[in-house]
């Protein structure tokens, strides 16, 4: 295998089916050249942020290996997004069919018009540290320089975040790396 980097990606939904959408964007990030899944949290039914009328998401968070540079792997997402048929309205807390962010992209810092790495948000949101904790609670920040584990004890985050699903490990899937 070609060496590749760690990245962390976010996956949420909440309309239409979110857990069969969540699984079937996992799929599609599997089937893109130079993207390997290494290991799936579980699914987590979560409250919404920012406007709580309207349904409750299904997260997750997902390790991957990727040969992709940053904005390669986050056009990936993106277009992942736009098969799926997510429309953007410039609003961050509408309701969504399908929700991919690069969380982490191995220990890199990053901030560009087009992305921005670590996600600006990720230690402030506790329906991304519950499933993170759960498959790499020792990974650390890169800006902070503190453990996912670290930053959920400190996250004043106090939305739901429910689990509703195991996770899964990934093997033999490191082909299009």
């Amino acid at each position: 295998m070609r060496p590749g980097i760690i990245s962390f990606i976010g996956v949420g939904a909440n309309l239409g089916r979110p857990e069969e959408q969540c699984r079937d964007a996992l799929r599609r990030v599997g089937e893109r050249e130079g993207i390997a899944p290494l290991r799936t949290a579980s699914f987590y039914r979560t409250e919404p942020i920012g406007d709580p009328d309207q349904p409750w998401f299904v997260n997750t968070v997902a390790e991957l290996r990727t040969t992709l540079s940053p904005l390669g792997l986050l056009s990936e997402l993106t277009a992942i997004e736009r098969e799926m048929g997510r429309r953007r309205s410039g609003r961050s807390a509408e309701p969504r069919v399908i929700d991919l962010d690069l969380l982490l992209y191995g220990q890199e810092v990053a901030a560009e018009a087009e992305l921005v790495v670590p996600h600006p948000r990720l230690h402030e949101r506790r329906f991304v540290l519950v499933p993170m904790n759960e498959i790499a609670g020792y990974v650390l920040h890169p800006a902070f320089g503190v453990s996912m584990r670290g930053l959920l004890s400190r996250c004043r985050d106090s939305g739901r975040v429910e689990r509703i699903g195991e996770g899964e490990t990934h093997e033999g899937t490191e082909k299009n790396v």
